[in-house]
């Protein structure tokens, strides 16, 4: 099990030079982090091990408290998640001081690992197969590196251990509950890239990832026997039009430049070979980048539904249930990152600007509609790897090069002291 470390474990000549400078984010961050590397690690094994699922994650909580307990935090929790929130009040901050807030998610996902690690999932069915386990580590260092300096800190850092970001919308839940009042002046999280370049930091201003929502389509026509079609309102023929017609549906209505996806992932209809069912049902995705396209994608499958289920005599209702918004990163706030993951590069690329956003979805989303601030990914492809071939999130045989993981909370915590003692330059 993990062990605990005191501010002592920290060597001291570090702790001396963890005071705040453009040089400290040369080597002293990463060198810090490094010499946590041993309780890190252990920590993410440990959650690893034992992964949950949802807005409640008691035993992964538990964990953190545990590895935290003997540090200077005050905590809070609320009623709809396990989630809490860790404060460190610096011994230098007064009322109007600066206010950062740092996030790691905490919950795995619904499947079963198929890796060999010693630490492999002991629950059948579910698995750490986004990175979450590290993402709380790396925060749980990031609050450790920082409390050893808490005589030197002249403004207020929030730790967000947040459950629920695999589609169970945990931040907003955190938000509704009020514990992350009052407001940050800036927030800012990492999420790990395992098929991306050993130690590489990469980011983007503006859209990062995309607003992730998902639909029902339920074509009603009147089953009968399948010799007999004229006598029937066959909903199959319908169904399949309108996978058609919501393919074309978004190529000619918005411009080929804007990323908008609308993906049937699934269709059900129909019990046996020679029965014309009631019903088809198709299910599927919506990724969009901006507010107004996501409000215009929702009205025009619904009416391209609709309208094309008529035209083959039947009829067809659509029921769309939001996801996550658009995960926005402030461009001062992307700024700052860079300047702090160059700083950590240690012989590393460092920094990569990525191209264009990713139509995956985050819920740290819901932090940045508030709180100007920005997500970066982590690259934790093994070094010397072709990182390019590695599993990606959400395989079953996904890996991680643990000893990228103190880079990231070296990233953490450049962020959280570039910010309070420079602000967004």
């Amino acid at each position: 099990m993990l062990c605990r470390t005191d501010r002592k474990s920290i060597p001291s000549g570090i702790r001396a030079r963890l005071r705040y400078s453009d040089a400290m984010l040369t080597d002293t961050l990463l060198e810090t982090a490094r010499a946590l590397a041993p309780e890190i690690i252990a920590l993410r094994r440990a959650i690893h091990a034992e992964p949950e699922l949802g807005l409640h994650t008691p035993m992964t909580m538990a964990k953190v408290r545990e590895a935290l307990a003997d540090l200077p935090l005050e905590w809070r929790s609320g009623p709809s998640t396990t989630g809490a929130v860790a404060t460190l009040k610096g011994a230098k901050a007064s009322g109007d001081s600066p206010r950062v807030l740092l996030r790691g998610d905490m919950d795995a996902l619904p499947m079963d690992e198929k890796t060999d690690l010693d630490f492999a999932s002991t629950i059948p069915g579910r698995m750490h197969a986004c990175g979450h386990d590290t993402h709380t580590a790396m925060l749980a260092g990031a609050a450790r590196m920082l409390a050893a300096q808490q005589e030197n800190l002249a403004g207020t850092v929030d730790f967000m251990f947040q459950p629920g970001e695999e589609g169970h919308h945990g931040a907003r839940f955190m938000l509704e509950d009020g514990l992350i009042d009052p407001l940050p002046d800036a927030a800012f999280a990492l999420h790990i890239m395992p098929n991306a370049k050993f130690g590489v930091i990469a980011g983007r201003a503006g859209p990062l990832m995309a607003a992730a929502d998902h639909f029902t389509i339920t074509v009603n026509g009147r089953g009968g026997h399948a010799s007999m079609p004229h006598d029937c309102a066959d909903p199959v023929p319908a169904a399949a039009a309108i996978i058609g017609a919501v393919q074309a549906m978004v190529t000619r209505r918005f411009n080929a430049a804007s990323a908008v996806v609308v993906t049937v992932t699934r269709i059900a209809a129909g019990t046996t070979f020679n029965v014309i069912p009631d019903d088809a049902v198709l299910q599927g995705t919506i990724r969009t980048l901006s507010a107004e396209h996501r409000e215009k994608v929702h009205a025009l499958i619904t009416q391209t539904a609709a309208d094309t289920a008529r035209a083959h005599g039947v009829e067809a209702t659509c029921d769309i249930v939001p996801g996550f918004p658009v995960t926005v990163c402030d461009e001062r706030a992307v700024t700052l990152g860079e300047k702090v993951a160059r700083g950590i590069a240690d012989g590393t690329e460092g920094w990569h600007d990525l191209p264009a956003p990713i139509m995956g979805a985050e819920d740290f989303s819901y932090i940045l509609e508030k709180v100007p601030g920005a997500m970066f990914f982590l690259g934790v492809a093994p070094e010397g790897d072709n990182w390019s071939q590695c599993c990606a999130i959400h395989s079953p045989r996904m890996h991680v090069d643990e000893s990228a993981l103190p880079r990231g909370a070296a990233m953490l915590v450049g962020c959280a002291l570039e910010f309070i003692e420079n602000g967004f330059a």
